[in-house]
């Protein structure tokens, strides 16, 4: 399904959904971030997604980065809260939804990289290669936040 962002964009629809999100700022021993380039719109993404019924919140990121990434996680702590009502994605189906996410601290603990079927290349990346990659402005936020080290971010 395809999904268009908005952020502080006059022509966003209007919002008709809110649900709970996890991400995660996954982290080799070197230091490099997973990231995968989604299929939906061809930039950079943190592994993540919404919250299903009887899951945690660290539940929903351990398998959202199991689906997106084939890597085995554990958290290990809180990046930051992101729910600006200016950033909403406009789904295909006609959901617009306001975003609402944690974004997760994790670590390998497993498992091998490998593309999803929302995805079409998977890969670690060094920190500093981050700022020049294709990638919208919420998650580049919540890498930079990362990054800073000025944990949790409440924004």
């Amino acid at each position: 399904m395809g999904r268009r962002d908005y952020y502080n964009d006059p022509a966003a629809p209007p919002v008709n959904s809110l649900v709970p999100a996890a991400s995660a700022i996954v982290v080799d021993d070197n230091g490099r971030i997973v990231l995968h380039r989604r299929q939906d719109n061809n930039m950079w993404a943190l592994p993540g997604g919404k919250m299903e019924y009887g899951e945690t919140l660290a539940g929903c990121a351990v398998r959202e980065v199991k689906e997106e990434t084939g890597l085995d996680v554990e958290v290990t702590g809180i990046v930051g809260i992101y729910s600006d009502p200016k950033h909403v994605f406009a789904y295909d189906d006609g959901e617009v939804r306001q975003e609402f996410s944690i974004c997760l601290l994790t670590r390998i603990v497993g498992g091998e990289l490998a593309v999803s079927d929302e995805s079409f290349e998977v890969a670690f990346h060094d920190p500093d290669q981050v700022a020049s990659l294709p990638m919208v402005d919420s998650i580049r936020l919540r890498v930079t936040d990362y990054l800073s080290g000025q944990m949790p971010a409440i924004r």
